[in-house]
């Protein structure tokens, strides 16, 4: 069991991680879907992945956050990034080598990772 002390460091830490930070319209919004089957799927690695890059990096004009369920179980882990004044990405089946690759070339390079994206994946099924 934790002291008290211990959880509010805890708390503290994760605080200036997970989506607590304001939000205004020059940010990017990165969403991942923390429901219980996106947990099972694994994202929760997922989310501390671009939580902590995001963090190590100092993208303040980055807010990564969880949700509930995204309502496409068979896709997850889910992540979603809303950059404004462009359409939104859902990227689908997520682990976190592929979120950091994510991180890399969509969140600070601009450029979508299309092989992971929900359109690319109904794509490939048909």
């Amino acid at each position: 069991m934790k002291s008290l002390e211990e959880l509010r460091a805890i708390r503290e830490k994760m605080q200036g991680k997970v989506g607590f930070r304001s939000e205004d319209a020059t940010q990017t919004r990165v969403v991942v879907g923390m429901a219980t089957c996106g947990i099972a799927s694994g994202a929760r690695p997922v989310l501390t992945a671009l939580a902590d890059a995001v963090q190590e990096e100092g993208l303040n004009n980055i807010n990564v956050t969880q949700t509930g369920c995204i309502g496409l179980c068979q896709y997850e882990p889910i992540v979603e990034v809303m950059e404004p004044g462009r359409e939104k990405v859902t990227y689908v089946k997520m682990t976190p080598e592929k979120a950091m690759e994510v991180f890399r070339l969509h969140l600070k390079g601009g450029q979508v990772v299309t092989k992971y994206t929900l359109a690319s994946e109904q794509l490939g099924k048909e």
